[in-house]
């Protein structure tokens, strides 16, 4: 039975092992340390005692953005990242957050098809966002951002 629960800056190593088993350009050990705690939230999935994935979210005003969103390669596929970002959603909606919002690289054509079940919906493209080691992208890759209005009510 997998489980969820928020973590603290005593998860960093198991993070940070997930971070770098799931991209090939992590997240650095400095980026997510600062991104624990504050402005921050997070939910971690548990299988027993193991971390097998997690999301990592930001408040900035009235919006939250998922900032990161991992799960480790042997869980992928099984719906543990769709439980992590129905959870994110959730939490939104019960902070009264006006958006939500998110990046993904335009080849990561999973999480795509995974945002847009749950709702979200193609805003705009950031151009030459994320670095890449793919030789036609000249080192870089275009993010899609995301974004999901929640709270609206037009009857």
């Amino acid at each position: 039975m997998i489980n969820f629960k928020s973590v603290d800056e005593t998860a960093i190593p198991q993070l940070m092992a997930i971070e770098t088993a799931c991209h090939s350009h992590p997240w650095t050990l400095n980026t997510m340390g600062s991104c624990i705690g504050g402005r921050y939230f997070n939910v971690a999935a548990f299988d027993e005692a193991s971390m097998i994935g997690f999301y990592i979210g930001e408040k900035a005003g009235p919006d939250f953005t998922l900032m990161d969103i991992c799960v480790t390669p042997s869980h992928q596929g099984k719906g543990i990242a769709r439980q992590l970002l129905a959870q994110f959603i959730e939490y939104g909606e019960q902070q009264n957050a006006e958006n939500l919002f998110l990046e993904v690289r335009e080849s990561n054509t999973r999480a795509i098809a995974l945002y847009e079940r749950a709702g979200f919906a193609e805003m705009s493209v950031r151009k030459n966002y994320y670095p890449s080691d793919n030789p036609a992208k000249n080192g870089f890759e275009d993010a899609i951002l995301m974004g999901m209005a929640l709270g609206l009510n037009f009857s």
